[in-house]
């Protein structure tokens, strides 16, 4: 099998736009999570991560008319662009695109919208992006749930081990909209206050939009420091419940035990997790189960959504980048929020920023109709560097 890697990257966020700056500040403790008051997208408080439309436009107004485009498509186009400006690749014929999204420009439908209602479509904004950068092959858009932005790696490394591409680029995004507000607000699982995963104080979730791109190659030329290797990956549905997770952890357990057969790796050789840790009862509740199964009761464990929210369809691709960092740096970041446990299964929860020496990480993502991946990382350079100072 073709060994591939995830290479150069790009964060576009209300904690920066920049990768390196998003780290650091997570390295800090800073959040980007705010009480918010706006009664256009929803009547009531809530607490969520959002970046100003007019800082978005006055970024890519730099780089072309943002009048052209929706905000969601200059995030991406922003985040993108630095990606492959970085990688020097040029985009001919042996060059994908996947762009992973759960509801895309789902807020082109709201009143007083300047784009046309057929902008919504997910060809659409596939055809957008292409177009901007001049990719030679036709967009492929992952819309599945919140494991898009992981699932995007998988299959980019699907395609680079069927020799169909050579590189594959990713952007992945959503935004915070009226319907997404008022769907999630309908489960009644908003949290007005700062989300708290695996907390036994959790009182639900918060939503965030971001834009995160990476490559995937399979050249190990002009790698970035942070880069890692992809070992193993698996997807399961267990199609337990429209939004609601299994109660046995069955499809997470499952994707993990195959993504493990693949890497030909123990559960004890993996040093870090990097969760999905909504900070809903039934979602933390699941993956405790689901770990223990797993026997990962031991594993050190964060959930990022105490610092972005929940960012849906971008959250696997957004949470993976940290955790390049994660491993490059030598450093396990807190699980912003969490202090005492709240599930019914032992977990080894990340309280505090710790230095410690780290190869290999597992990203898993879990969402609405059962969906569930898991994907294996191993750092690339294994010089064992620690800064504790930085931290």
């Amino acid at each position: 099998m073709i060994k591939t890697f995830l290479s150069h990257n790009n964060i576009f966020s209300s904690l920066g736009f920049e990768s390196e700056t998003v780290v650091e500040k997570i390295s800090k403790g800073i959040s980007g999570l705010e009480k918010q008051e706006n009664s256009p997208l929803l009547p009531e408080q809530f607490c969520a991560s959002m970046i100003s439309s007019e800082v978005v436009k006055s970024e890519f107004n730099k780089i072309g008319d943002s009048s052209q485009f929706t905000k969601l498509e200059q995030m991406m186009i922003l985040s993108l662009k630095k990606v492959i400006d970085a990688s020097k690749i040029p985009l001919n014929e042996k060059v994908g695109l996947l762009i992973s999204t759960t509801k895309g420009n789902i807020d082109v439908l709201e009143k007083g919208s300047n784009f046309p209602e057929n902008r919504v479509y997910l060809s659409e904004l596939g055809k957008t992006i292409q177009t901007f950068f001049g990719f030679k092959n036709e967009a492929i858009v992952l819309s599945n749930a919140c494991i898009s932005g992981i699932l995007a790696i998988s299959v980019a490394k699907r395609f680079i081990s069927e020799k169909k591409y050579n590189h594959v680029f990713i952007t992945s995004g959503d935004l915070l909209s009226k319907f997404i507000l008022s769907g999630f607000n309908s489960f009644q699982a908003l949290s007005a206050e700062p989300c708290k995963p695996y907390d036994e104080k959790r009182v639900g979730i918060n939503l965030g939009e971001v834009a995160a791109s990476i490559l995937v190659t399979a050249s190990a030329k002009n790698l970035p420091k942070e880069a890692v290797a992809i070992l193993g990956d698996a997807t399961c549905n267990d199609a337990n419940h429209i939004s609601g997770p299994s109660r046995t952890g069955e499809g997470l357990f499952r994707s993990v035990k195959a993504a493990l057969k693949e890497a030909n790796l123990e559960a004890s050789q993996l040093d870090y997790i990097s969760a999905h840790g909504t900070a809903t009862s039934f979602n933390d509740e699941m993956e405790a189960i689901a770990f223990s199964r797993l026997e990962m009761e031991h594993i050190p464990l964060n959930s990022l959504k105490g610092f972005f929210g929940h960012t849906l369809g971008a959250s696997g691709l957004l949470e993976t980048i940290v955790g390049m960092y994660s491993l490059e740096k030598n450093t396990l970041f807190i699980s912003k929020g969490f202090s005492d446990l709240g599930v019914s299964k032992n977990m080894n929860i990340i309280t505090t920023n710790t230095p410690k020496i780290l190869t290999t990480f597992l990203k898993t993502a879990s969402g609405f109709g059962g969906c569930n991946t898991a994907v294996i990382f191993q750092k690339i350079n294994n010089k064992p560097t620690i800064n504790a100072n930085d931290y």
